[in-house]
């Protein structure tokens, strides 16, 4: 139940004192309201009927006109209503127009979840501008998940553009609850509202596989739509993150997804998938002969962003996201080249994926990173830091970063752990938003932890801002390499003696998600990656070098297949 006193307007017109004018005033209204609603309830001095339903009220003709601007003009000197006793009202009903009624002679609506509607329609159609904006605050405060549809649908129908963006922000949020509980809700839903949901940034608790068959139900329960709502409202839809076999089975699901425009849509997502399925094959690049091979072991699991590194002579894979589950790994798997088999060890503390480790004195760290949870379309950043010592088989808690981090990068110098870069994360954003769904901006930050302290130090911040990128070193400096999306080719150099970056020599064409490995000579190696051709994204075969002492790249070989999102290290393999 909600109620809202309207009427003390122009309190200020009076040549009093303002508290005393204010309250001799407002008891003028009051009184005089009281007592038009006493003549009212008494049915006397009423010179008009109202009729709604089947019922009549008697009002006060002048009073009606002097409320509202739908009376003022049905009693104009011009119209046959005037002088008329009574005046039927067909669109209302007599709950409404009693309440309008109430409204208009006391200054105060009543307004009730089972009255709402009909007390809104009444107000829109006498055109009482005050009690639709009641109304509409009434909405707004007491959103929820079992009323925001239908509240939406008034507020469409209204044009109560406040309420509406609110109701539909509510269902957005809500949306994992309503696929379960209030589906018949959702279907009702108007176009407008299921358009702006499908367009929001974050739909937490919801697939994307869950949405596109909300749509084509949504298309059964109120088409047959023009082809060009049907496509508009598709074209909403995410395929991109639909597993391919849900794809292929909702590409004939529906008519709806038989449209060129669509049909195109799906092929992309599904040209997406097999493009970006990880392999787990292994190569072996030889540096002297610039040779590659491909290894007779392959990877126990399919990963996308995971960690490698070499220790004592083994192989080490960690983290990632696993492709068929879309969850992420803390599993580590040790590949022992002798013997040529795999075999998992001791998992991490925590699930990580876009993180970064190192190795001091052959023990593994791991830093950062964040993990996907796929029930709730949501990611999780984390600043913590683990470690692995070989001699004890066990992951143990460092020291944590001063923020979660994902996407940065990190180096050893001086036995030192350098991290830069990245994006600063949060605990909870929707996978819906994307690769950067947090909508923030990349670091330049550095941070240097010493071993024996407790807690991260910054350093100088390099130049560029880097997310996705590489850092190395070589001949006692730290070389950051490109990332994500950069503008430009620059690397630079970092002198932990001076605290100082160094811009060198820009790459002749910048890429992004390739493999980088330190040789012993001091060297880099750069393999494959993406880079823009022409406005859109190609995978490429080049394997580059970068003479440190020199300052100078060169294309030095190709790799056997296009390639990116390759992780790399130095590992001595037998003859």
């Amino acid at each position: 139940f909600y109620s809202c006193h309207h009427g003390d307007e122009g309190a200020d017109r009076w040549p009093l004192p303002w508290n005393l004018g204010c309250r001799l005033y407002s008891s003028h209204r009051t009184g005089l309201l009281s007592g038009f609603q006493r003549l009212r309830s008494e049915r006397k001095m009423c010179d008009v009927v109202l009729e709604a339903g089947g019922v009549a009220f008697p009002c006060h003709r002048a009073l009606l006109a002097g409320s509202s601007d739908y009376f003022w003009a049905l009693f104009g000197e011009t119209t046959a209503e005037r002088l008329a006793g009574s005046v039927s009202l067909p669109a209302l009903t007599p709950e409404g127009l009693d309440a309008m009624l109430d409204f208009l002679y006391s200054g105060w609506l009543s307004v009730s979840l089972t009255t709402l509607p009909a007390v809104l329609e009444a107000a829109r159609y006498l055109q009482v501008e005050t009690a639709v904006s009641i109304c509409e605050q009434f909405m707004t405060d007491g959103l929820n998940a079992g009323n925001c549809c239908g509240y939406a649908n008034l507020a469409e129908r209204h044009a109560l553009s406040n309420a509406l963006e609110a109701a539909n922000q509510t269902i957005a949020m809500e949306m994992g609850r309503l696929l379960r509980e209030n589906r018949d809700d959702l279907l009702g839903l108007n176009i407008q509202s299921l358009l702006a949901v499908l367009d929001a940034d974050e739909i937490p608790g919801a697939k994307e596989v869950e949405l596109i068959r909300l749509a084509l139900d949504w298309l059964d329960e109120n088409g047959p739509l023009p082809l060009l709502k049907s496509n508009l409202l598709l074209s909403r839809l995410r395929f991109g993150l639909v597993a391919p076999a849900d794809l292929t089975n909702l590409s004939h699901a529906h008519k709806a997804m038989t449209t060129p425009l669509i049909r195109s849509q799906l092929t992309r997502a599904l040209e997406y998938h097999s493009a970006d399925w990880p392999e787990q094959h292994v190569l072996a690049f030889d540096p002297r002969s610039r040779k590659f091979s491909s290894l007779g072991f392959v990877l126990p699991l399919r990963l996308r962003n995971p960690c490698v590194c070499s220790v004592g002579g083994f192989l080490f894979v960690i983290g990632g996201e696993e492709s068929v589950t879309v969850a992420t790994s803390n599993q580590m798997w040790r590949y022992d080249p002798r013997f040529d088999c795999w075999e998992q060890v001791e998992s991490m503390l925590e699930r990580r994926a876009q993180f970064t480790c190192c190795v001091v004195e052959d023990v593994i760290y791991a830093v950062g990173g964040r993990h996907t949870h796929p029930d709730a379309d949501t990611h999780s950043s984390v600043a913590s830091v683990e470690f692995y010592d070989m001699s004890t088989g066990a992951w143990r808690r460092g020291a944590p970063l001063p923020q979660p981090l994902y996407g940065h990068a990190s180096a050893v110098l001086h036995n030192s752990i350098y991290v830069s870069g990245g994006l600063p994360g949060n605990q909870g954003s929707s996978i819906h938003g994307g690769y950067h769904g947090e909508n923030r901006e990349s670091s330049r930050e550095v941070l240097l932890w010493d071993l024996r302290g407790k807690v991260w130090e910054k350093r100088a911040s390099m130049s560029i801002a880097r997310f996705g990128h590489r850092l190395a070193t070589a001949h006692g400096y730290i070389y950051a390499l490109l990332g994500m999306y950069e503008p430009f080719c620059d690397i630079e150099r970092y002198d932990s003696k001076s605290d100082h970056w160094t811009r060198l020599k820009p790459l002749l064409t910048g890429s992004f998600d390739y493999g980088m490995v330190s040789t012993a000579s001091g060297n880099l190696f750069v393999f494959g990656g993406r880079r823009w051709s022409d406005g859109q994204e190609v995978i490429v075969k080049s394997v580059l070098e970068y003479d440190t002492k020199r300052d100078r790249w060169r294309e030095i070989c190709q790799l056997p297949r296009p390639l990116t999102g390759t992780e790399c290290t130095l590992l001595p393999l037998p003859d």
